[in-house]
């Protein structure tokens, strides 16, 4: 008979198929005590530092008397799950020898997290010689990662660096197989696996990034929008911050697909690029800003076109950006762009500004200013500058 423990999700153990644990409130800390063993199996434990990490909130006078207490009860309980007449050597024995209690496991015990690492291993060495036998390990190690590392133990400490060693992993091998998946076409096999990982990691940036993509080449334009956008204020939600650029620029992908057709004619280029007329100036995100920017660095030097950088600095932009959005927009000329560099900083490229046209400018935003509470007038600050004469000096 062998036993199966099952620590990535939530803790078990199975013979057959079935849980043979006995839930009630005295097993909980024993199980906790099991745990701790199975977590440092095959390592020598001191008492104090199992008490350290176990019974420190304990008042007790003598924690080492409780100690062997629970360690005496919990061998029972092991005894319970193998038999009586059963070889411990070859299950579990826990043993206290030189003043260390050390778990040793045995041959008929097997532990999902060295079958995961065991998989992956493989995956990794046939990952350089046949690809499809490298997919299988891989997904086999993946299935059996049904959460974090004992997750039922939310809030022990000596749980961290183990837990986040195998959560690592996880998303490592994760990563190799959507690889894998992508470099062979198989972009619905990638859709699967991402929408089942983001149950266990839903907070995940390259999960979504992959999913989204995976959308995108195989068509779902409307889906990868709309889990893009989803993904976009869970993301932010949580961080108290933007996504990173990386996946901000997604959006760019899913809203201009590749055309697949090569007889594509140039009426139906003009209609995938063709957006919808907008008034007033273009608010864009940075890095579009940047391309913008050079290009019509390029442009100023060889033509001396009349172009400039404007920088508005006010505290708090960031904090205000549904009102500077408003008032530029309005604001600025319908060929104008503007971006928000940080929190206090924002840039405008202002086109083919003519004689006066930076007072008119200013002017503007200052009076538009009074209709926007939020913005206090006397914080805002513009800075012009050519953006010819910048590149020329």
């Amino acid at each position: 008979m062998k036993l199966y423990i099952n620590t990535l999700g939530e803790f078990d153990i199975k013979s057959d198929g079935n849980s043979i644990l006995m839930q009630s409130k005295r097993t909980y800390k024993l199980y906790k005590l099991f745990e701790y063993f199975l977590t440092f199996r095959n390592k020598k434990l001191l008492p104090e530092n199992i008490i350290d990490n176990l019974f420190s909130e304990n008042d007790s006078d003598d924690p080492k008397n409780i100690l062997r207490t629970q360690i005496f009860r919990l061998r029972k309980i092991i005894k319970s799950f193998i038999g009586e007449d059963a070889d411990e050597s070859k299950y579990i024995s826990l043993n206290f020898a030189n003043g260390y209690y050390c778990l040793e496991i045995g041959e008929n015990i097997v532990v999902d997290v060295d079958e995961f690492e065991e998989l992956i291993k493989r995956g990794d060495i046939e990952q350089m010689l046949n690809t499809q036998n490298a997919i299988e390990y891989y997904e086999r190690a993946l299935d059996l990662y049904k959460g974090v590392y004992l997750s039922d133990n939310s809030y022990e400490v000596w749980l961290v660096p183990t837990r986040n060693y195998y959560q690592r992993l996880y998303q490592k091998t994760l990563l190799k197989l959507i690889g894998l998946l992508k470099s062979i076409n198989c972009y619905e096999n990638v859709i699967s696996l991402c929408e089942k990982s983001l149950l266990i990691e839903p907070y995940d940036e390259l999960i979504h990034e992959n999913l989204v993509e995976s959308m995108v080449c195989l068509g779902q334009n409307k889906a990868a929008l709309n889990h893009y956008e989803y993904a976009y204020k869970l993301l932010e939600k949580e961080m108290d911050a933007k996504p990173s650029e990386q996946f901000t620029s997604m959006l760019g992908r899913i809203q201009n697909p590749v055309a697949r057709k090569s007889d594509i004619d140039v009426s139906s280029i003009k209609n995938n690029l063709d957006e919808e007329a907008a008034s007033g100036a273009l608010c864009c995100e940075l890095s579009h800003f940047k391309t913008l920017y050079n290009l019509e660095k390029r442009k100023s030097a060889r033509k001396n076109d009349n172009n400039f950088l404007c920088i508005v600095n006010c505290n708090s932009c960031e904090k205000n950006r549904e009102s500077w959005t408003s008032l530029l927009i309005k604001t600025l000329r319908k060929g104008d762009v503007f971006s928000f560099w940080n929190e206090n900083q924002i840039l405008v490229l202002l086109y083919n500004v003519g004689e006066n046209g930076i007072k008119s400018i200013n002017e503007r935003i200052s009076e538009n200013i009074k209709n926007h509470h939020a913005i206090n007038r006397d914080e805002v600050k513009l800075i012009f500058q050519p953006l010819f004469k910048e590149d020329a000096r």
